[in-house]
C-alpha cells in the first residue's frame, strides 16, 4: 500500500509542474516533478545521513563509502557502471555534505529505467571489495592533498572546526587522514546496514516522467527492507558559540580571510530575512562588500558572504582573498559594513532590487531540471514535504527593511564572531 499526494504549480511561469509524492510502505518516499516540454530526467537518491552523524574515530566514513560503491555492486564491475549512463549521453555521480548523501543521474527520459537499476544496485548491493578498499584509500587521500592545496576551500572547514569546535558539525566531510588509513569493510558493511535504510531515503525526479510509471519502476528496483529504525546518532544540538581567531602560516602567495558566526536553521522564521541581508552583502557583483572593497579600494579579487543553512543551526559568514598587507584594512572594512546593517533600514530601492534578484536567480536555477530535483530531494528531507514556488516567493515579497534590520542585530556582532586567517609563509 502507498500513500500519494499531488498538485500544480505555476508562478506567471512558461514553467508549468505537475508535483506528486508517494510513500511507499517500507517508508521510501518518491517526489516528483512532471515538466512535459523537456526531454531530460533528472534522478537523485537522497540518504538521510552526512558526516555529523559520525563519530570522531570514523569521521570520513560516509564520503568515503559514498566513493566505494563506484567501485563495484553484485551486477555490475566498475568500468560498467562508468559506462551505464555516459554511453547514452547521460551523467552519473554523487555527493556527500553534511546530513546528506545523494545519488544521482541526469539523462534523456527514455533512459530512467536504467538510472534507477544502476543507482539502485550501487545502494544496495556494493561489493566494498578489499583490494578496491585499500586502492580508494589512496584516491580519497589525494583528494585530502588536492583541498589541503586550495586555501578557497579549506579554510571553511577549519572555520567550521571552530565554530563548532568538537560537535560533529565541525569535522570535515572528507575526514583526515589517519581515519581513511584505517577503513574496514566490516566498518562499512554496518554503517551502511544503520543508515542506508528505506525511512531514511527519499528519491526525487524532476523532468519528463510520469509518476506512477516511476513510482513503480522505483517500487521494482528498490527492494529495501523495513528495519527497526535507529536511534538518531546526531545527538545534542550545537548550542554554545565557540569563538576563535586562528592564523596559519602556508606557502601562498595571497592572503585568505574567512569570519563566521552560528546562524539560523533551515526551519527558523528567520531564515528568509538572513538570506536577504547576505544578498545586499556579499552575492554578486552589486553587494555592498564588491562595491566597497574590490570596487573602491581595490583589496580584493574575491569577495563575498555566505549562508549555510542546516536542520539545527547554520553559519553566516564573510569570505575574502587580499594581499597580506591588507588583511587589518579589509576585515575593518567588512565589520564597517557589518555595521552600516545594523544601524540603518536598507532603503526602499534596495530592498526591491535585492528582492528581484532573489527572486530572479531561483526562477532562472528552475530552468535546470538537476536544480529542481535537488530542491525537491532535500527539501522533502528538511521539511518532509513540497515548499512550492508561490510561497517561497511570497516569503520573499512579505520581507520588510525593518526585518533585516532586526536579523542584523540579532547575528552582526564582531565579538561574536570566528576569524580564520591563512598567511603566506615568510621566507627564512
Amino acid at each position: 500500500m502507498t500513500k500519494t499526494l499531488s498538485g500544480r504549480g505555476l508562478h506567471n511561469s512558461t514553467l508549468s509542474t505537475n508535483y506528486n509524492k508517494t510513500t511507499l510502505t517500507n517508508g521510501l518516499r518518491i517526489v516528483t516533478e512532471e515538466i512535459s516540454h523537456v526531454r531530460s530526467v533528472s534522478v537523485g537518491v537522497w540518504i538521510d545521513v552526512g558526516s555529523r552523524d559520525e563519530i570522531e574515530s570514523i569521521n570520513g566514513i560516509t564520503h568515503f563509502i559514498e566513493h566505494m560503491v563506484f567501485k563495484g555492486t553484485k551486477r555490475f564491475n566498475n568500468q560498467q557502471i562508468a559506462r551505464s549512463l555516459e554511453s547514452v549521453g547521460g551523467y552519473l555521480n554523487a555527493f556527500t555534505t553534511k546530513e546528506h548523501t545523494c545519488f544521482y543521474a541526469r539523462i534523456l527520459d527514455e533512459h530512467i529505467e536504467r538510472a534507477l537499476d544502476v543507482i539502485s544496485d550501487l545502494i544496495q548491493n556494493p561489493i566494498l571489495n578489499a583490494k578496491e578498499i585499500e586502492k580508494e584509500k589512496l584516491v580519497v587521500l589525494e583528494e585530502l592533498k588536492n583541498i589541503e592545496d586550495d586555501p578557497d576551500d579549506l579554510i571553511h572547514d577549519v572555520l567550521d572546526k571552530n565554530v563548532y569546535r568538537k560537535h560533529s558539525l565541525g569535522y570535515p566531510v572528507i575526514g583526515v587522514a589517519e581515519n581513511i588509513k584505517r577503513f574496514t569493510r566490516p566498518q562499512m558493511l554496518k554503517y551502511i546496514e544503520n543508515h542506508f535504510t528505506p525511512d531514511k531515503i527519499v528519491i526525487a525526479a524532476a523532468g519528463n516522467l510520469n509518476h506512477k510509471i516511476f513510482t513503480d519502476l522505483v517500487d521494482k528496483y528498490f527492494v529495501l527492507e523495513t528495519k527497526n529504525k535507529i536511534p538518531s546518532s546526531r545527538g545534542e544540538h550545537p548550542r554554545k558559540s565557540f569563538l576563535k581567531t586562528e592564523t596559519i602560516e602556508r606557502p601562498i602567495n595571497q592572503a585568505y580571510v574567512c569570519i563566521g558566526t552560528r546562524s539560523y536553521s533551515i526551519h527558523s522564521n528567520m531564515r528568509y530575512p538572513l538570506l536577504l541581508m547576505n544578498t545586499v552583502l556579499g552575492e554578486g557583483m552589486s553587494s555592498r562588500l564588491f562595491q566597497n572593497i574590490r570596487e573602491k579600494y581595490g583589496f580584493a579579487y574575491s569577495i563575498f558572504s555566505f549562508v549555510n543553512l542546516l536542520s539545527d543551526t547554520g553559519i553566516f559568514g564573510v569570505y575574502v582573498g587580499t594581499d597580506n598587507h591588507n588583511i587589518e584594512r579589509s576585515l575593518d572594512l567588512i565589520y564597517r559594513e557589518l555595521e552600516k546593517l545594523k544601524e540603518k533600514e536598507i532603503g526602499k530601492a534596495e530592498l526591491s532590487r535585492t528582492k528581484a534578484q532573489m527572486k530572479g536567480s531561483l526562477m532562472l536555477g528552475l530552468e535546470n531540471m538537476s536544480n529542481r530535483m535537488m530542491r525537491l530531494g532535500s527539501g522533502e528531507l528538511y521539511f518532509n514535504q513540497y515548499i512550492s514556488l508561490d510561497e517561497v516567493i511570497g516569503n520573499i515579497d512579505a520581507i520588510d527593511a525593518n526585518d533585516v534590520l532586526d536579523v542584523a542585530n540579532r547575528l552582526l556582532h564582531k565579538e561574536k564572531f570566528s576569524t580564520v586567517i591563512f598567511k603566506p609563509k615568510k621566507e627564512n
